[in-house]
């Protein structure tokens, strides 16, 4: 995993770019922010070589910002996880979900039950 960080600066109507860090070397402009990201993406990716790619940008005054290209680190998805599991067994992590889907059902039938109890509909 790579991580490019830099700092942006705005001045004469361009957006600058020079990354910080021990191989401080990748720089670049242009004249829009967005223009700017899609470069500085461009050039971590042609540094780092290929993977997936994670960019955020983020102004600390109005004209200047910070931005971030992290390239590797492999898929999103894997990072995500229920934390409900965590230090169980794999049988305790399975029924754990049936659990929740059954008493999902019971509050569902209770909620149509408590419309009855009004007397009324609201679709009649």
């Amino acid at each position: 995993m790579a991580v490019f960080t830099f700092v942006v600066r705005f001045a004469s109507g361009t957006w600058t770019a020079k990354q910080i860090g021990d191989q401080s070397d990748l720089e670049g402009s242009a004249s829009s922010t967005w223009e700017l990201q899609r470069k500085l993406t461009n050039l971590a990716l042609t540094a780092a070589g290929s993977g997936v790619v994670s960019s955020s940008f983020s102004f600390v005054t109005p004209t200047s910002a910070v931005a971030q290209v992290i390239v590797g680190g492999g898929g999103g998805g894997a990072v995500f996880s229920s934390g409900g599991a965590t230090g169980s067994s794999a049988s305790g992590a399975a029924a754990a979900p049936a659990e929740e889907v059954k008493e999902e059902k019971k509050k569902e039938e209770e909620k149509e039950e408590s419309d009855d109890d009004m007397g009324f509909s609201l679709f009649d």
